[in-house]
Formats: structure tokens, sequence, C-alpha cells
């Protein structure tokens, strides 16, 4: 009998049958809009395009919406067994692991929505990779490897979060967005003035409106008191507002799983050579005469940090002697930095709309983590606009280098989880590739680079793997001559 199941590959969602959601399937989701000013204003192609993103990450629920705590899954009591095992496998093959899921009572579960993550490394060898998973809505997951290396391999398979806690975080995205909020310092003279700030704000209090005019981005602020809107000088994140208990790329085949593997500690992509720049002096010489702009969150400031020498600005790097201009600009709010001046809140589109390009001009670009706990279409509108930039300047300059970084998994305490969550992650970073699909991008995977990592998980990742995402950039830069 077929099972009409979902398919988790990296980070995205397919159907094994490869049906395509169709727009009359997709209309019939009916979802609360997020509050009066983000009303959009979509064309029909946008409009059939966000039905069909949101359609694509969908997510199984649970038969009942009110599950008793004991019928949910429990790891403990759950297990997983290697299909037809025999004594050694050739490299190449695939090994086949069946994940059984039983709740706290030891009963089977009877329907899917659990998010796994799973992968097999060599400790000795420092080698790992991603598997693929496969929901069958039964209780049971298929995962399957790809053996890409030899020597003793470990399965390792990780319940993230049961069925039942996806439907709590998909209440809090929708209902809840304000559970993190931002503020603003308004000044004049010796008098100040601290208001909060969000994408839209309850309640009927006058507010400032910082929609930026050329993207239409939606920002509001409470009004201060007694000063103007023009007196706002800095945006910072306020903190966290807990709920109470009662609410197609030119270089990779995005279809390939996994799309690398790490072995000795390197990772090693399998769909183009990277090579390693392994001193400061191969960087340099890779980066000679080129301007780099490196636009997004602190994931992407980390590789300005390992590229920058010890004497430079914030935002911005000079290498003289090899004529190198290296830059890192923030994305604008949602940022979740402790305090950033109001001038330098910047969009990336138009950041983007204000470079020349050329065969010297390098651009990487990450943003997905200040998202988290925003409803999908907030994310899918930045998208779309830096989508239209990044089109825009490659058609007045084709051979500007474009480079994603994609988004990466993190440690996940239980109050993390209700703001970061990696299943948040997994969907936002599942839109941008498909929204990116097709257009001459490059990726660098940091997702699986950093899942398949024997580290534990960080928001931030160690150095060895920053290094291997370096490398992969630098490799689409100056890639090797074969």
């Amino acid at each position: 009998a077929h099972l009409d199941d979902d398919t988790v590959s990296g980070s995205n969602w397919i159907t094994e049958n490869n049906d395509q959601p169709s727009l009359s399937q997709t209309t019939k989701v009916t979802r609360k809009p997020y509050c009066g000013y983000e009303q959009q204003t979509l064309s029909k192609r946008e409009q059939v395009e966000q039905e069909s993103l949101l359609a694509a990450i969908q997510w199984p629920k649970p038969p009942d919406d009110k599950i008793a705590f004991l019928q949910s899954t429990d790891p403990v009591h759950s297990d997983f067994v290697i299909v037809k095992p025999r004594g050694f496998f050739k490299v190449g093959d695939q090994l086949e692991v069946l994940v059984r899921m039983k709740d706290f009572q030891g009963k089977p579960k009877q329907y899917g929505g659990d998010y796994l993550q799973a992968r097999i490394h060599s400790p000795l060898l420092k080698a790992g990779a991603t598997g693929r998973i496969v929901d069958c809505h039964n209780g049971l997951y298929k995962v399957f490897f790809t053996l890409l290396w030899p020597g003793e391999v470990k399965v390792s398979v990780t319940l993230v979060h049961p069925s039942e806690a996806i439907q709590v975080l998909l209440r809090l995205r929708e209902e809840r967005p304000d559970r993190v909020y931002f503020k603003s310092s308004f000044k004049s003279g010796r008098y100040s003035e601290t208001t909060e700030c969000n994408v839209c704000l309850p309640g009927d209090l006058p507010v400032c409106n910082f929609t930026d005019l050329y993207t239409g981005e939606p920002w509001f602020c409470y009004k201060p008191r007694k000063l103007p809107c023009a007196s706002r000088i800095s945006h910072a994140k306020e903190k966290f507002s807990l709920p109470d208990s009662s609410t197609m790329d030119r270089a990779e085949d995005p279809t390939v799983s996994p799309s690398g593997y790490y072995y000795e500690d390197h990772w090693r992509p399998r769909t183009h050579w990277i090579h390693h720049f392994n001193k400061s002096d191969d960087i340099s010489k890779c980066l000679q005469g080129k301007v780099i702009h490196l636009f997004g969150d602190s994931t992407i400031r980390q590789w300005f940090e390992y590229l920058t020498p010890k004497n430079v600005g914030p935002f911005m790097s000079v290498d003289l002697k090899h004529n190198i201009l290296l830059k890192f600009r923030c994305h604008g709010p949602p940022i979740r930095f402790t305090t950033v001046f109001s001038s330098e809140l910047r969009y990336i589109a138009n950041e983007l709309n204000g470079i020349v390009g050329g065969r010297n001009t390098v651009i990487a670009i990450t943003i997905w983590s200040h998202f988290s706990t925003f409803p999908v279409e907030v994310y899918i509108r930045r998208l779309r606009n830096i989508r239209r930039s990044v089109i825009q300047l490659l058609d007045r300059s084709p051979k500007t280098l474009i480079i994603i970084r994609t988004a990466n998994v993190q440690e996940l305490g239980p109050e993390v989880s209700l703001f970061n969550s990696d299943w948040y992650s997994l969907q936002l970073d599942s839109v941008m590739r498909k929204m990116f699909s097709g257009i001459a991008v490059h990726f660098v995977d940091a997702w699986e680079m950093s899942l398949a990592h024997y580290l534990p998980h960080n928001l931030h990742p160690k150095e060895v793997i920053v290094r291997n995402q370096i490398d992969a950039f630098l490799s689409y830069v100056c890639p090797l001559q074969t």
C-alpha cells in the first residue's frame, strides 16, 4: 500500500510522490491575520506563491486538539531498529532505520508530526552526516542515511519536539508574536523617553509609524508622551515575555540529501569541490581586490569576526595591502541586538539597491533567527523584498557573486524552544530555499554543517564549524580550477 509520506531533506519538506498542492487546496486554510497593520496588498502571483509556501510547510497535526500528556510522545519508551542489518556495508550504500514512537504509557503512537533530527557519525574519524527523515503518519518514521566514508558508523536519532508540542509552537507563532518585544529611546536635550516597538502594536494608543518608504516593511513604536517621533535615537531588544500556562541555484542540487558530510573535521559537499583556506595568506589571496558585503544577524557577523584582522572598526575592515574591503551590516527590524542606533537600522533590500556590483563584488546574506516569533507571512514579505533587489542587482551586474548562508541548529532549553526552536528555524529555512531556488545565488548549508558535526548545537557555532562555513564561502569566491 502506498504511504503518502512527508519527507524532510536537510531543511526541505517534500512529498514522496512529488504531488504539488494545488491552489484550490491551499486556499482552504483560513488563518487569522496577524493585526490590522499587517494587511498586505499582494499581486495575484505573489498571493499564489505565498499560499504555496504556507502549504509546503504545513505540519501534520494530532487527531485531537487536546491530547493528555501521558499520550504524548515519550523518547524513553520509543526506539529505532536498523532495517535489513548486515555485518558490513559498502561506501555508497544506503542504511535504513525504522523509528517506532510510543507514548509515556508505552503504547505505540498512531499518528506522526514529531520533529526528529538524525545523523550518522564516526567519532574517531571526526566524520558525520545528516539523515533523510520520512514521516509515515502512523507513529513510524523511516530514516535514510547514505554511507559516505569507510569505518565504524554510529546512528543517532533525536526527538526535538513531540507532535503535541509542535501545536504549542504553532499557536504561539500565530497568536503571541509579542512574546519577544523591542524598545526605542527618544531623546531631546536632557529629556528622554523609552517606548515599546514591534511589527505591529495592540491597542488604540498613538503610535509612531517607522514603516520603510521603499520596501513597505512595517515598524511601529508607541508614541512618547512629550517627544516627537523624529527624536528616536536607538533600537534594542527589550526582553522575552513568556506566555502563561493558559495560552534552485546555479551550483548545487537542492534535492541531494545529505548535501555534504564531515571527514576529519573538514566539510565535503557532494555537489561541488571546496578547498580549505588554512592560512590567512590563502584567504587574503582569494579576497584580493574584492569588496565583500555581509548582511544579516550575528551568525554571519561570525564570518566578519573570523575574517577580520585585529585592528578594525565595528562595521568595516580595510586591508590596504591586498585591497580588500569587508563590511558587515545587521538587517533591519525585527533585530534582537542589545542596542542599535536608529541611523544604522537599514533593510537589506535597500542596501542591495545601492550596490553597483561587478566581478569584484561579493555579497553574503543570512536572515532567519530574528523572525522565529512572527507569523511566516512577515518573513515571506522580507524575503520577497530581498529577492527583488537580488534579481535587479544580478540584472545590472551579472558577475556579482551572491551567497546565502542558511539557518543552523542550536541548543534548545525549555525557554529558548518557545522563541527560537529549531522547528521554527526549519520552517523559515525551507521557505527561504524555495523562494531563492532558480535564482543565480549560491548556498552555504549551515544547517547540515551544524547538525552533522559532533559538537553540541549552538546558535553561534564554534570556530571549527565557522571555519568550514568560510571554506565553503571562499570556494565560491575562488573556485578550484578543475
